[in-house]
Parts: structure tokens; C-alpha cells; sequence
């Protein structure tokens, strides 16, 4: 393997040693399968490619002090891939063969998984895709399931830093009651123009305003959002907004530091009130933000003291790294131990 410097790692991918795969075919699932290849042979007319039958997760493994791996809350995951099969018609990877595949793709790539205090993760990524040939707008009848690792820095370059969001009217993540709650690529296809244009600005991401009224806040691009006030954390409910597990996950402790929780529409007025912004997901974690620009009204949202993270988001990214890493009890199952 090459010296990786596991402090400069970035977000982005690299070839591990050994990849999982299970096929569906004839209306089962069969066998997992090694492979060194990280390369499918797939057929022209796969449902994935014309109709997109396809569905992912994110997660991560992590060594701890102790040198012991932990992997984050993988059983999470694969009941969130079945909701997404649910949404377009995929064939169901039982939550089981999905959580082997995973342990086993963590383990066989073992090496691969960065030191601690490293700053840098082990990223897991299932994928499951329709490679029966259809021409018709159908289900496909086989399924390829896949699992592929690859160390990783921190998604955002900046880490725990704060950056800046902007809000962009005239762009949609998703529709009212389409896909938005599904992990399926085509959300993040319709993200792109729009998080490639924030990114030239010089924002991190674009928060989403709902599809229907734009009145309320829906999620920033690849993470979702929270803000803090009165001691409570407040996270916006759509039904166009992927379920974080981080989310959910920073819900639960947040509960347990002794604050509030609300899950509920935010509207847009409501930015004005927060103390502490934050985007959170697998990849970043936690993301604070110093600022919300509202590109079409020319107006500013500001938080803190625009250099450093919220004190509430400091708690609350601290006791989840140190769930993750061990060195607080989890109290929750959250963690799976490789053996």
C-alpha cells in the first residue's frame, strides 16, 4: 500500500484491497462474493443506467485509542437502503446480508482504516443497483449489491470549522412527494448544478427551502440541518429530506446533555432566532456555520463569533466522536465491534 499521510486524505475515493457483492437473480439473494476487481461488467439496457434503480449508504468504521475498530450504527443503514428499495422498486437486501457484507468489507480491508487522532475515517459505501435489462419503465428482475471501503478525511476541506451556506430560490433538491427521502443518486444529480454554483461563490452548500411554498428550511444539499436556541435543537421534519442517522443520532444526545429536541417545519423567518447553526451527516459529522446568505433578498444570517464552532455543537461533536472512538460508553448499540 502507498504511505498514505492520513492527515491529508480528503473526501475522495481510493482503491482498498477487496470489495463485497451478492447478486439477486431468480427471485433470491445468493451468496456474498469477494472481489479484488473494482470494476461490473453490466449489461447496456440495466435498469440502473436508463431508469435509475439504484440506491446507496455512507458510513464509517473507526480505531480507537485502543486500537479496537468500531462501526457506526450499520444496522441503521440497511434498514434505511430497504426504505429507499421500497421507494423505487428494488429488490430488499435483507438488513442481515447487508450488515455482513459491511463487517466483512471492514475487516478483509482492514489495513485501510486510519490511525487514531488521525482525523481520518474509514468510509463504507453499500450500493445496490438494477442490472436485469429492461427497455420498458419496470423493475428489473436482478440486483447487484456491492460494498466498497476507502480511508477518508473530513468531507468539508475546512473540518470542524465554520462556513458559510446560501440559499438559492430558484433551485430544488427534490419534489414535494418525490424521492427526496430515498438515498437514490438521482437527488444528488438535481443538487449538482446548484452546489457547484455555491461552491464558486465561495459557500459550502446550499440550504434548501421547501419545494412546495419555499416558507421552510429543508436540508443542505448532502447533510441536514439543525439550529440551536433556548437550549433546544431544532431540525426541520419533510417529507423531502433524507432521514440523517447522524441526525438522528445527535437527537438522542442532545436529549441526554439536558436539551430540548424539536423535529417539526422551521420556517424561513425563523434563522433570524438561531444561536447555533450546524449542517450533520455521516461524511461531515457535524459542519457548523457561521453564516446563511439569502441570495435573492441580498440578506445575511450570522452566528457566533464567525471563527469557531457553537458551544452546543462542540458538545454534541464531541460525545459522538467519543462514542465512535470508544472512549465513552455506548449506551445506545450503536457501535459494532470488529472481532
Amino acid at each position: 500500500m502507498e504511505q498514505l499521510d492520513w492527515k491529508k486524505l480528503g473526501f475522495g475515493y481510493r482503491d482498498a484491497d477487496y470489495n463485497i457483492r451478492c447478486h439477486y437473480r431468480d427471485g433470491k439473494w445468493g451468496d456474498l462474493e469477494v472481489s479484488t476487481s473494482n470494476t461490473i461488467n453490466l449489461h447496456m439496457s440495466a435498469t440502473a443506467l436508463h431508469y435509475g434503480q439504484e440506491a446507496f449508504e455512507g458510513l464509517k468504521a473507526f480505531r480507537g485509542k485502543d486500537g479496537t475498530i468500531r462501526i457506526f450504527r450499520m444496522e441503521e443503514n440497511a434498514k434505511r437502503m430497504q426504505l429507499s428499495c421500497d421507494g423505487i422498486l428494488m429488490a430488499k437486501i435483507p438488513v442481515e446480508k447487508f450488515t455482513e457484507a459491511v463487517y466483512k468489507a471492514v475487516k478483509m480491508n482492514e489495513r485501510f482504516i486510519p490511525p487514531y487522532e488521525s482525523g481520518a475515517s474509514l468510509y463504507i459505501r453499500p450500493l445496490l443497483i438494477g442490472t436485469g435489462p429492461e427497455i420498458g419503465v419496470k423493475p428489473a428482475n436482478e440486483y447487484l449489491f456491492m460494498v466498497f471501503v476507502m480511508p477518508v478525511g473530513p468531507y468539508f476541506p475546512e473540518g470542524f470549522k465554520p462556513t458559510n451556506l446560501v440559499i438559492m430560490r430558484k433551485y430544488d433538491r427534490a419534489a414535494p412527494q418525490g424521492t427526496g427521502k430515498f438515498k437514490v443518486g438521482g437527488n444528488y444529480a438535481a443538487s449538482m448544478g446548484a452546489g457547484k454554483l455555491a461552491k464558486e461563490q465561495g459557500f459550502s452548500a446550499v440550504l434548501y427551502l421547501d419545494s412546495k411554498e419555499k416558507k421552510y428550511l429543508d436540508e443542505c444539499g448532502p447533510a441536514n440541518f439543525f439550529g440551536i436556541k433556548n437550549n433546544t435543537y431544532i431540525t426541520p421534519l419533510s417529507e423531502s429530506i433524507l432521514p440523517s442517522i447522524t441526525n438522528k443520532s445527535l437527537m438522542v444526545l442532545a436529549e441526554e446533555l439536558g436539551m430540548k429536541v424539536e423535529c417539526r417545519k422551521v420556517p424561513y423567518e425563523e434563522l433570524i432566532e438561531f444561536d447555533e447553526v450546524g449542517a450533520c451527516g455521516t461524511a461531515a459529522v457535524i459542519s457548523p456555520i457561521k453564516g446563511i446568505y439569502d441570495a435573492d433578498n441580498d440578506k445575511w444570517f450570522k452566528y457566533g463569533n464567525q471563527s469557531d464552532a457553537g458551544e452546543c455543537s462542540v458538545k454534541l461533536y464531541n460525545k459522538l466522536r467519543a462514542i465512535q472512538y470508544g472512549e465513552e460508553p455506548d449506551n445506545f448499540g450503536w457501535m459494532t465491534v470488529v472481532e
